[in-house]
């Protein structure tokens, strides 16, 4: 199959491509869309809503996910809120400003016409999840309430308590539920994707195993989404859910989906700090909570006072100090290396050193603790319950994690990937937020791409392609079923010492040190090479008990372990590669004399997309040129 990029960006003023672009799209009449089918990885925000939407469309849909429950995807731990440009507080926003702002919070590594389109339908969203009756906070009036996040100057942020994510997600589901029950949705729940199916060129189909009985199975349709989340737990440590893995997006890529920007990973600057090797994952803060709350710590280095005794002229507020126009709300890149910079420094907090304070005195003061727990209160609790702090009485620790990924499967206007009919949504893809996501945009894009983008787009794909009528039967069934099932039985035979979670958290220290908040030469290089030497000591020492035909989470394991020790070398190559440093992806070879990233737009001003050229061979990396002729290039600023 030609790999090709061809991003396929209408022509025209970036405000009417997507209008002019639904226009000239292919169109499926409504008699004839019950005569295709589409099978949804995924129902998370993205994922739920493409499903809901297609299934109201017409559309015969089959949706699988990982858990016993849709409503367990992921998005439902989204805290914060999302953004749209519906300007309620008349503070100056508007589709322009998010687009802006968008493109800058990304550091200038995003495609202008996707992220306009982005901004373009958010406000569409608010108001489609408002007719759905989720639940966002309204101010004394009864109006729509907004608040502030990193990256913006105004207030665009909808939410519903810290319980945003929760409250789109039913909405989603509830929406999609009512297709099942029309029969117009298909639900398969507690299946992992082993594979996907390409037929002349085109993906046709998929290859499960039903995680409860460990058979595996075939499914056909005419088009596969992939919705199936980020790949943040290739750090072992993230915010992630523990089932979040890279699978489906993984073997698309080595069908021959390209993967762009795979070092683009979100360290996210408020998150319950690291309390010993015992753990298994971290637990994001909302950054919500930067509105209200200050960040600092001693100025002196050796103050070991609790932080009730320490003096306001002792404290070094050091957002506010650097970051005077934009002070707690700096994207959250900027905020990251920040409060990094100050541990390195010797000024951290806690019994690790690895900390700083975020402190809700001074609001608590000012509005007082009952305004204070009506706006966070459920993130306080859950602090509380976590730490025996209570936020309310002293300042919350909080220290950077790994959240999200920016990278992902590259996709072209239409979000569809290099693999015709292999269309890819939400934060599996690529294509919205460059080299670091504003706070709030991913709820965003994920509605964004499920309710308004591809309910257009597969049409158009559907209406230019002529399909072939085919059943799980075809030899590329078989011949994938067979592959899947050999990669089973490898992993029980292995029969070595060390367990999948072992192998998976010496992975992420070595991603951590080498590919995390900051990264050279010599660290990415030696991350490459400790890498192969893992995946090497992983083939033969791999330990799992049990058998395929049962519940196994060994097994579960083990799969996504052997995709994240590929993933992981990977990304350390695409860190490698890209010499400059640009939103999340900081290079300490190119930052400014003020230490902060420094692009280099004459060489880098481009999507990095790897090509898989076969195990054990390096990748092929290819370019997609991105120009910005609305937002002009510039070094970005928050002081």
């Amino acid at each position: 199959m030609a790999f090709k990029l061809d991003a396929k960006i209408p022509e025209g003023p970036i405000q009417d491509k997507w209008e002019q672009h639904k226009f000239k799209s292919k169109l499926v009449n409504p008699a004839n869309k019950r005569k295709y089918s589409v099978i949804v990885v995924g129902t998370g925000l993205a994922g739920g809503s493409a499903a809901a939407s297609l299934a109201e469309l017409g559309y015969d849909v089959k949706s699988f996910c990982i858990q016993d429950s849709p409503r367990r995807a992921h998005s439902i731990a989204a805290q914060g809120g999302i953004n749209a440009a519906k300007n309620y507080p008349n503070d100056g926003d508007s589709v322009w400003r998010l687009f802006y702002d968008t493109v800058k919070g990304g550091d200038y590594r995003a495609r202008e016409a996707n992220v306009y389109r982005l901004a373009q339908v958010a406000n569409n969203i608010i108001d489609q999840c408002v007719a759905q009756g989720v639940p966002f906070a309204r101010d004394y009036g009864g109006y729509l309430a907004n608040r502030s996040f990193g990256g913006a100057q105004v207030s665009r942020t909808f939410y519903a308590k810290g319980q945003t994510g929760q409250q789109l997600l039913l909405g989603a589901y509830q929406s999609m539920m009512r297709q099942v029950s029309k029969g117009k949705v298909s639900l398969y729940t507690r299946k992992e994707i082993l594979d996907i199916v390409i037929v002349n060129g085109k993906a046709r189909g998929i290859i499960a195993r039903d995680l409860v009985t460990g058979d595996v199975e075939r499914h056909v349709a005419d088009a596969v989404i992939l919705a199936s989340g980020g790949y943040g737990n290739v750090y072992y440590l993230s915010t992630n859910a523990m089932a979040s893995n890279v699978g489906a997006a993984w073997k698309a890529y080595k069908k021959g989906a390209g993967f762009a920007n795979p070092c683009y990973t979100q360290i996210h600057p408020t998150c319950i700090p690291v309390s010993g090797d015992h753990q298994s994952k971290l637990t994001l803060m909302s950054e919500s909570l930067r509105n209200d709350g200050r960040v600092w710590v001693p100025k002196n280095k050796e103050d070991k006072r609790h932080p009730n005794d320490i003096p306001a002229e002792e404290r070094d507020y050091y957002l506010e100090r650097i970051y005077p126009s934009f002070g707690n709300l700096v994207p959250r890149d900027v905020a990251s290396r920040n409060a990094k910079n100050q541990c390195d420094a010797g000024k951290g907090v806690g019994e690790t050193g690895l900390a700083v304070y975020l402190d809700f005195g001074d609001a608590i003061k000012r509005e007082g603790r009952d305004a204070i727990a009506a706006k966070y209160g459920n993130l306080f609790d859950m602090y509380q319950r976590i730490t025996d702090e209570s936020p309310y009485e002293q300042p919350m620790r909080i220290y950077p994690a790994v959240h999200y990924t920016m990278g992902g499967l590259w996709v072209d206007y239409n979000l569809m990937s290099t693999i015709p009919g292999l269309h890819v949504l939400g934060e599996a893809n690529f294509s919205d937020h460059g080299a670091n996501r504003l706070g709030a945009s991913a709820l965003m894009q994920g509605l964004a791409d499920g309710y308004f983008v591809i309910p257009y787009t597969l049409g158009h794909y559907f209406g230019s392609n002529e399909l072939e009528s085919i059943d799980t039967s075809h030899e590329e069934f078989e011949k994938c079923e067979k592959e899947a099932t050999d990669r089973i039985n490898k992993f029980l035979s292995i029969n070595g010492s060390r367990t999948a979670d072992d192998f998976h958290r010496s992975l992420g220290q070595i991603m951590w040190d080498n590919v995390g908040m900051s990264r050279n030469k010599a660290g990415l290089e030696k991350a490459i090479s400790e890498i192969q030497d893992l995946r090497q000591q992983f083939w033969k020492d791999l330990k799992i008990p049990g058998e395929n035909a049962q519940v196994n989470a060994e097994l579960e394991k083990a799969g996504r372990v052997a995709d994240f020790l590929e993933l992981g070398e990977l990304m350390a190559r695409d860190a490698l590669e890209r010499n400059e440093s640009c939103g999340g992806h900081f290079r300490e070879e190119s930052q400014t004399e003020e230490n902060e990233a420094k692009r280099d737009d004459e060489n880098y001003c481009h999507a990095a997309v790897w090509e898989f050229k076969g195990d054990n061979t390096t990748p092929e990396r290819h370019r997609e040129e991105l120009s910005f002729e609305n937002v002009p290039l510039t070094q970005r600023s928050y002081k």
